[in-house]
């Protein structure tokens, strides 16, 4: 793609978006976490990008998007979730990549942090949460929800542990709203950080002692065919957001000094 790197991120205030890829009519970002994609005029992650393209000469001309269609995500991200989204500036190009998503063929990889040690069966490399979900869920008491339960999967891959936590990278295989979130905290080790299904106590105890303030839940990859391309394209983030990194990295260091945190990840 020409002249990719001109434009790197979208800047609004004190807030940067790094710009991963982009195209005609597309572009791929790394949403910050605590942004919403949508429906908060002038807050939200779409206008703040679309204000920029208007007054980004370079950008529009890379883009071209279309003003009668405006920017669009083609698919979702939780506001607590950081990681690379897919936004297009054309009404054909969002129809492109939607049919991508609508078919499974688009896939989606995420890191995340979990609490408590996830074990491997035997020499398996990877493993699948297969619990039937519920459109709507009840909280960390019920994340199943209570409404009829549809067919929900996610592949997850170990990668490494600490002395509290485990890193997994995660590929979704169906597309339930929390999905992630909701499976980790069925399997008995819930997303670090997650306010919705995890532990309160866990998440003040992150907060006070280490400032860790954020759900530790990255959309790292997603794999899928440019309208200039006939093969499959990887996008991918440049690296582990730092705030998780380094809880996982000094994960044993903190567990000398003090090992509160390994009680505190299922209690309420």
């Amino acid at each position: 793609m020409k002249n990719e790197a001109i434009v790197t991120a979208i800047a609004h205030k004190s807030i940067r978006i790094p710009v991963l890829a982009l195209g005609k009519g597309w572009l791929a970002v790394d949403k910050p976490p605590g942004m919403t994609v949508h429906n908060e005029a002038g807050r939200d992650l779409c206008s703040i990008a679309s204000a920029f393209i208007h007054e980004e000469s370079a950008l529009q001309g890379q883009i071209a998007m279309d003003p009668g269609f405006g920017l669009h995500p083609v698919h979702r991200l939780d506001r607590e979730t950081s990681g690379i989204l897919l936004l297009a500036a054309k009404r054909e190009v969002f129809r492109f990549f939607s049919k991508q998503f609508e078919c499974r063929r688009a896939r989606k990889h995420y890191l995340a942090l979990l609490h408590g040690r996830l074990e491997m069966e035997g020499n398996e490399e990877s493993g699948t949460w297969g619990w039937p979900l519920a459109k709507t869920a009840g909280g960390r008491h019920d994340p199943q929800g209570a409404e009829p339960r549809q067919a929900s999967r996610t592949r997850y891959r170990v990668l490494g542990h600490s002395a509290h936590y485990t890193l997994v990278e995660i590929e979704l295989l169906s597309g339930r709203t929390h999905q992630i979130r909701r499976h980790a905290k069925l399997s008995g080790h819930p997303v670090v950080g997650d306010s919705r299904y995890g532990s309160k106590r866990a998440i003040s105890y992150l907060r006070q002692t280490h400032g860790f303030d954020r759900l530790a839940l990255h959309a790292h990859r997603l794999t899928l065919r440019l309208p200039d391309r006939q093969k499959p394209k990887v996008l991918e983030t440049h690296a582990l957001p730092a705030p998780i990194r380094d809880l996982f990295v000094n994960d044993s260091r903190y567990a000398s000094q003090n090992d509160t945190a390994g009680s505190l990840c299922c209690s309420t």
